[in-house]
């Protein structure tokens, strides 16, 4: 295969590459430096000069809060840049495989979302996301968008579980949210989910396109996630001792945006096409040696 990938220095984008480094695919990998994705003539350039199989967007403006005020960029990254890639991978007959997120949802649910839901982001972000979703659908009748939560990996400065690494050894005690529930999913099965999909499309004629749901079981709360964190951190000799978690509700820590109380994705549909089953994120959690580098 081909296989174009745009953010390539993000989380899911570094092992994106990794994982397809010592296989006999033919890779494109590139970040914000080497190609803007909100350029659509730059990005129809590239595409049509390079002619993939398979473009694989994990390029994203993933920051929550900032996005409430940073509205065009937000918009110009997570919809645009989406549309530009579809409607290229359209003129080269390519497939699209889309990361979006669970914020494209209210989060008001009882039990877990399916991909057939009603949609109704509360956020910047999520509506920036949710409208990156619409255009990749309208754009490329070949697209596969995947829509995850709580990502976390080795890559990267900012995930949850290096800040609760990076905070333990030094506090007694963290406060942690009790009230919003979520399938932690690690970066780096988010990237085999992707290059599985794209194999079965592209190799074995799997045509099973739309949106699917993928992210980690089982599912918790952020206090519950950073307490195994923790547990972890101290079978493996990386603490001394394990702070205490202290559960608060989200009105206890105020953010500018709203965070969804349910991001419970079901991945029942993924497992039932693909064969792909949800993340073991505790699994994930055996070599926390790797998130300190």
């Amino acid at each position: 295969m081909k296989i174009m990938i745009t953010g390539s220095n993000g989380q899911v984008g570094c092992n994106l590459v990794r994982l397809l480094s010592n296989t006999e695919h033919d890779v494109f990998a590139s970040d914000r430096y080497t190609l803007d994705i909100t350029d659509a003539r730059q990005v129809m350039a590239a595409v049509r000069d390079y002619r993939p199989d398979v473009i694989i967007n994990a390029a994203a403006y993933t920051a929550v809060d900032k996005a409430e005020n940073d509205i065009e960029l937000a918009f110009a990254i997570n919809r645009e840049g989406p549309k530009f890639l579809a409607q290229a991978a359209q003129d080269v007959n390519a497939v699209i495989l889309h990361i979006s997120t669970d914020y494209v949802f209210a989060g008001n649910k009882e039990g877990t979302y399916f991909e057939s839901d009603e949609t109704d982001p509360h956020t910047v972000y999520g509506k920036s996301k949710l409208a990156g979703e619409l255009e990749v659908a309208a754009k490329c009748d070949k697209h596969i968008i995947l829509r995850t939560a709580w990502v976390f990996g080795e890559y990267g400065s900012n995930n949850f579980v290096k800040t609760m690494l990076r905070l333990a050894p030094t506090k007694s005690s963290l406060r942690v949210v009790d009230d919003q529930f979520g399938g932690p999913t690690y970066a780096a099965d988010i990237a085999t989910a992707l290059i599985e999909i794209a194999t079965q499309i592209i190799e074995q004629g799997n045509r099973d396109f739309g949106i699917y749901h993928f992210s980690g079981l089982p599912h918790v709360t952020w206090a519950q996630f950073a307490d195994v964190i923790f547990d972890k951190a101290q079978e493996q000799f990386l603490l001394l001792s394990k702070p205490d978690v202290n559960a608060i509700t989200t009105d206890e820590y105020p953010t500018h945006a709203k965070r969804p109380a349910n991001s419970r994705l079901d991945t029942q549909k993924i497992t039932q096409v693909f064969g792909i089953q949800a993340s073991d994120w505790q699994a994930a959690l055996c070599h926390l040696n790797d998130y300190l580098v």
